[in-house]
């Protein structure tokens, strides 16, 4: 027998697939009944007796909780935890780590039902040839529920991933702690929990929640550095809808509590909503692209022939007017290579868009204003939105690009009793202490304290230049001359006319980019359409860039 057989078994058990509605689905159990003759041609070995031992045990591996289950997840529109696996990595780059590991438990009868692997598949591989490592919970095998051994298995991963500098991906499937444990199993949350923050900022961390997560599993989840969530198959909260039904009497479904649209499009927990899971596993691969593998790593490239860069398209997308909208997102297209930018948070907090793009083929992040949404502002969502977001890129070395417009702080009781202040301070942290190249292009507005919080040249950006459009000021010109002309226009014969007349002169004077640029604030202001071009350059200028902060233990982020 040639172990090149078993692994030519196992690729074609793994990957041999058909599809039942809009999912590839991989049947492992009938691929086994198929490959029965391979068994059968091994089992004449010398070490016969051995080698089917051995095919037993990864027969019964293979199988996780049975037929019967695995044609209930089916049903439900859900992957196994092999097939997720399957699915994702490169053809034949899988290679399992604790496969025959079961729990220790003997409690309520469970010394009677062992299972292989004990509900969680793991071990390591590539996605498009760069390495990766995984762990996949299986709901077939007590509901994916979390044992010592199971956490045991999680924790190896993660401690392989950060030995040797490689992503983690985690797809959750799992109906919490295996009660059965007690203590042992929150403890080996505790581990886990532990594992996520030792390892952010090391490796980036992928969390795909595919059915449910709830009670203390969430947050391993929570500390990772992206979620992604499947439509009507997942969900995450803390406590449950009974709970939350007996102790605050609201009637809520799972999915109205903590579904995939909730969590994208009002707690910001979840990243990416994917309608199925094919989209949702799809969407990982498309983000590793963009990010390197670790903290020491530079960010993928990709081949990319200098072309005309200039877009002329750009001149015409800002109105004269500045209080008309415009759609942000057509400038982001204008400036990044063709069809490149991966929106993360697309559907929380939408007055401000961030993301991945690439410029000349070099990755970038990205962080703007959105005009077309509350005309831009900050608030107390998008403030901790971008935060992350930056803070992320920073950790990986990913430069920035910020694209401006904004008229300030959303005003209101609502903001300043929920935390305006901390929370808008984040930005301004996250900003302040990344360390990556950081350009700013303010395209129309910047006034007051939000102009300083949008990575402005006094915290530290090392390039910025402005449209010709951009208007750099305290505030709004209407809002600056009745305070500075209050009296002037109280006593004029028509006040409105004196007060259009005060606006006009305020606007002349201070709504433009050139007294910020005759400060140095502004590095230079250009056309639109050169601004692809301007940006490719400067940012190879930056690419040698080299930042020391003062040396500390951490900093204390107003959190």
């Amino acid at each position: 027998m040639q172990f090149s057989e078993i692994n030519e078994y196992y690729k074609r058990t793994l990957k041999a697939g058909y599809y039942l509605g809009a999912f590839p689905i991989f049947d492992s159990c009938q691929k086994v009944s198929r490959n029965n003759n391979i068994l059968q041609q091994m089992s004449r070995s010398k070490n016969s007796k051995a080698f089917e031992l051995l095919n037993k045990k990864n027969e019964k591996a293979l199988l996780g909780g049975g037929t019967k289950r695995i044609e209930a997840q089916h049903a439900k529109g859900k992957l196994t935890a092999r097939e997720r696996i399957a699915f994702l990595l490169d053809d034949g780059s899988f290679q399992e780590t604790g496969k025959f590991v079961e729990h220790r438990t003997k409690d309520f009868n469970l010394d009677k039902e062992i299972y292989p692997g004990d509900g969680v598949v793991t071990g390591y591989g590539t996605i498009n040839g760069r390495p990766i490592y995984i762990f996949s919970q299986d709901f077939t095998v007590f509901g994916g529920s979390l044992s010592e051994a199971h956490a045991e298995k999680i924790c190896r991963v993660m401690d392989l991933a950060m030995r040797n500098g490689a992503p983690v991906i985690g797809l959750n499937d799992s109906g919490g702690a295996r009660i059965q444990e007690g203590v042992v199993s929150l403890g080996g949350y505790a581990e886990i929990f532990y594992r996520n923050t030792l390892a952010s900022g090391v490796v980036p961390q992928i969390s795909a929640v595919m059915g449910p997560c709830a009670g203390g599993a969430v947050y391993s989840p929570a500390i990772t550095d992206f979620v992604l969530m499947v439509e009507k198959t997942s969900y995450m909260f803390v406590t449950g809808p009974n709970v939350v039904k007996t102790v605050t009497h609201e009637e809520v479904t799972s999915e109205e509590l903590g579904g995939a649209q909730t969590h994208s499009t009002k707690s910001g927990v979840t990243h990416f909503a994917s309608p199925n899971e094919v989209e949702c596993l799809t969407t990982i691969k498309k983000l590793l692209s963009y990010i390197p593998q670790n903290c020491e790593d530079d960010p993928p490239f990709m081949a990319y022939a200098t072309n005309d860069e200039l877009r002329p398209e750009l001149d015409d997308i800002v109105p004269e007017n500045s209080n008309l909208p415009y759609d942000m997102k057509e400038i982001i297209d204008g400036i990044l290579d063709d069809e490149s930018f991966l929106e993360v948070h697309k559907d929380f907090a939408e007055n401000i868009v961030v993301g991945f793009g690439r410029l000349a083929g070099k990755s970038v992040g990205v962080v703007a204003n959105q005009p077309a949404v509350l005309a831009g502002v900050l608030d107390i969502h998008s403030s901790t939105k971008a935060a992350r977001f930056v803070r992320f890129c920073d950790s990986f070395n990913v430069p920035l690009l910020v694209l401006e417009d904004v008229p300030g702080f959303l005003p209101g009781t609502d903001q300043e009793w929920n935390a305006i202040i901390t929370n808008g301070a984040k930005l301004l942290y996250a900003f302040s202490e990344a360390t990556v190249p950081r350009i700013t292009v303010i395209t129309r507005k910047a006034y007051g304290g939000a102009y300083d919080v949008m990575n402005s040249k006094h915290i530290g950006a090392d390039m910025n230049f402005a449209w010709p459009s951009a208007e750099i000021a305290v505030m709004g010109a209407r809002g600056a001359a009745e305070i500075i002309f209050k009296k002037e226009i109280d006593k004029a014969d028509d006040p409105e006319a004196k007060l259009q007349e005060k606006v006009d002169a305020y606007t002349a004077k201070f709504a433009n980019p050139y007294i910020a640029a005759s400060r140095g604030y502004i590095d230079e202001v250009i056309y639109p359409s050169e601004t692809r071009l301007k940006l490719i350059g400067t940012f190879k200028m930056l690419e040698n860039k080299v930042a020391v902060l003062p040396r500390k233990k951490h900093g204390n982020i107003p959190l």
